[in-house]
């Protein structure tokens, strides 16, 4: 059941991994729905905690330091300011934004861990793990590559596989093992670790998520997986370097699980938020009447629904989630965001490349949002929402409004008299919008509440287009004061309830309508639906620009860079191919290799693969033919001392003989370099 009418919201949002810039999934998938949610909640005058960090202890900023060459601790410094920049700069109103590796958080964690051991909750369990014997350390799930068992990927990590997202440990693994750090196979070596028995606790936690019907069909799907297959005990320490210490004696190079210390973090962000604004923490972790909302991706729902809870319901005085509504995932352009095949849009590069546009993909994010199973964002669909929904929606309704007043009424809002049935009823109409949208807000709607705000300003540009008051102002002007006032009147409105998902729009639009100037709460939800909102005789601000058309050179070079960034990573994170299988002295031997001069170069008819080469052998001139004419033009080569193997056997193709083989360089790239001496030799000149 949901807790009916509480006192406060403690609203959290997954705490990122510190070892990457923010892409748009994690703003579809988290971010922008708890930021909209926190956003109407506190226009409705609810008392909010908005708390969120850098999660900084897990392997995946350990691998990330050794790929860079760098300390932990210089990696989650870079990207916790760039993260927390970017969020900023996009509009997510975080009451606190900080760290794990912050003093406060090691010492919350470590006191939330020995609270457990000291009421016996864990088991203390000697078991074999996986070590690196040429590293000389055990290995982190995620440090463990093999085989899926569930879709056969070769890559697939200890903890997770990327490509099917199944949650896996370690021995669940197929063959070949590898170590991410030395590339060796591990072994299993006894090591002591602190176990969770979530098995004892199953029945618990079955009654916690089957008082939550009203969950999300994929979040209360996958709990119900999970407790029909079984839970088992899970190790909430880990034999690692990097992490917070396990506070017991005798257990040096032991840290902390970093999803034991994790969603920790909720509770000592907000110690550190309610410590800095004088307010009492503990109301927003242990009072009854707060209410707890997780918002989440799809691949950490195990972890809110199932292993927090039991960890909370073990230390006994914390509230557990009343909800949790995770999103699913948002692909890119036909394919999964990669962010290791850099196949992603980054937000800080969004922010630079499209500036004042924040907005722009707020809407576009929310509008697509995987609510309950995966959806896509394409640049092409970017274009024609902007295009089609915020210009030719929104915008223009807001424009026309604002200008004809501006035109008719020298800037200032008319009186409005003689209402014709029509206009009651657009004003009915008006009046029950915020309703509509904040109620499908409340129950993690978003896509929904999104939907009735365009059709607020639908609403809008029906009724100028159906009273046309650039026609009627020529014969009866008093009926075109009552037709802007009523179009102001929305547009009032519209500055009220399309905060949560346009902050910054509704910053223009309340400059615009110049609400600062009047007694009224520019946020209060409580006035959304009036008609009153703006008082005859009041002066509009300057008209600006809500949105403008994108176009289609602007999307391509989007398109394009997204492409080409993915090229060049593949290209940087290409293996040079193995070494072929060893041959003899006398086998080389065999290979006359020699230098030649190209003579004559012509394309052979009917390919356009095969170049006709005349080649200077200082005995001949010999015809060789090359599969190169995708990288060479027959001109450029005319003149080009070349290397080639001079005793291959005649073969003939296209019709025609080649008498040897030019010996060419493959780069990175597929292209292909020519292997010429570094100074001039005379032709015939052999390799050895």
């Amino acid at each position: 059941m949901s807790l009916e009418n509480p006192q406060r919201y403690t609203v959290t949002a997954a705490l990122i991994y510190a070892n990457g810039p923010i892409h748009i999934g994690h703003l579809a998938g988290c971010y922008l729905p708890a930021d909209i949610y926190v956003r109407y909640l506190r226009a409705t005058g609810k008392d909010v905690a908005f708390i969120s960090g850098t999660d900084e202890h897990g392997v995946p900023i350990t691998i990330k330091a050794k790929k860079e060459g760098v300390t932990p601790q210089e990696v989650v410094d870079k990207y916790y300011t760039q993260i927390k920049q970017s969020f900023e700069d996009f509009g997510i109103s975080f009451d606190i934004y900080s760290r794990t590796s912050n003093q406060i958080h090691h010492e919350t964690s470590q006191e939330f861990f020995l609270n457990l051991y000291n009421k016996r909750h864990f088991t203390e369990e000697t078991t074999e793990q996986y070590y690196d014997d040429v590293a000389k350390q055990f290995l982190a799930d995620r440090y463990i590559v093999g085989v899926c068992p569930v879709c056969g990927n070769e890559n697939a990590y200890g903890d997770q596989c990327e490509r099917c997202g199944s949650t896996l440990s370690p021995t669940e693994l197929k063959e070949p093992l590898r170590s991410m750090l030395s590339g060796s196979k591990p072994i299993l070596k006894a090591t002591k670790n602190w176990y969770l028995p979530l098995d004892r606790m199953q029945p618990e936690i079955e009654t916690y998520v089957n008082s939550h019907t009203e969950w999300k069909t994929n979040v209360f799907g996958q709990c119900q997986s999970w407790l029909k297959e079984g839970l088992r005990p899970r190790a909430m320490t880990r034999d690692l370097d990097w992490g917070i210490k396990v506070p017991l004696p005798d257990t040096d190079g032991k840290v902390l699980y970093v999803w034991f210390d994790a969603p920790i973090g909720y509770i000592s962000m907000t110690k550190e938020w309610a410590a800095e604004q004088g307010r009492d923490w503990e109301l927003y972790w242990k009072d009854k009447d707060t209410k707890l909302v997780h918002f989440i991706g799809k691949d950490n729902i195990v972890f809110h629904c199932i292993i927090f809870p039991a960890m909370l319901m073990n230390e006994g005085s914390l509230i557990l989630a009343d909800n949790v509504p995770a999103n699913e995932f948002m692909n890119l352009e036909g394919g999964k965001i990669s962010t290791s095949r850099n196949w992603a849009v980054w937000l800080h590069e969004y922010l630079d490349e499209m500036p004042g546009k924040e907005d722009v993909l707020r809407y576009v994010l929310a509008a697509n949002a995987p609510e309950t199973k995966d959806s896509e964002f394409t640049w092409k669909d970017f274009q024609n929402r902007n295009n089609s929904e915020l210009v030719g929606i929104f915008g223009n309704f807001v424009n026309r409004a604002v200008v004809l007043t501006q035109k008719f009424c020298d800037g200032e809002v008319p009186a409005k008299c003689d209402l014709t049935e029509y206009d009651q009823q657009v004003l009915n109409e008006l009046a029950q919008f915020p309703d509509r949208i904040g109620q499908a807000i409340s129950q993690y709607r978003f896509r929904e509440a999104l939907a009735h705000l365009m059709d607020l300003s639908r609403l809008g540009n029906k009724y100028l287009a159906d009273t046309e008051p650039w026609k009627v102002i020529k014969t009866d002007p008093m009926r075109v004061n009552t037709i802007l006032n009523i179009a102001l009147q929305i547009t009032a409105n519209l500055s009220i309830v399309c905060e949560p998902f346009l902050p910054f729009t509704a910053v223009k639009l309340r400059n615009m309508l110049n609400t600062d100037k009047l007694n009224l709460p520019h946020t209060g939800w409580i006035n959304a639906g009036r008609f009153d909102l703006l008082p005859e005789g009041h002066e509009l601000g300057e008209v600006a620009l809500l949105f403008e058309k994108l176009e289609d050179s602007v999307i391509e070079k989007q398109i394009q860079k997204l492409h080409e960034s993915k090229r060049m990573n593949e290209l940087a994170t290409k293996e040079v191919p193995a070494i072929k299988q060893e041959i003899t002295y006398d086998d080389f031997a065999k290979l006359d290799i020699r230098i030649g001069t190209i003579v004559e170069a012509e394309r052979v008819p009917k390919s356009d693969k095969l170049l006709k080469l005349k080649v200077d052998d200082g005995l001949q001139q010999r015809q060789i033919l090359s599969g190169i004419a995708k990288h060479f033009g027959p001109e450029e080569l005319i003149g080009k001392q070349v290397t080639f193997l001079a005793n291959l056997a005649p073969r003939k193709m296209m019709g025609l003989e080649s008498q040897g083989m030019i010996l060419m360089a493959e780069d990175r790239d597929g292209s292909l370099a020519l292997l010429p001496p570094h100074k001039p030799v005379w032709n015939g000149g052999t390799v050895s």
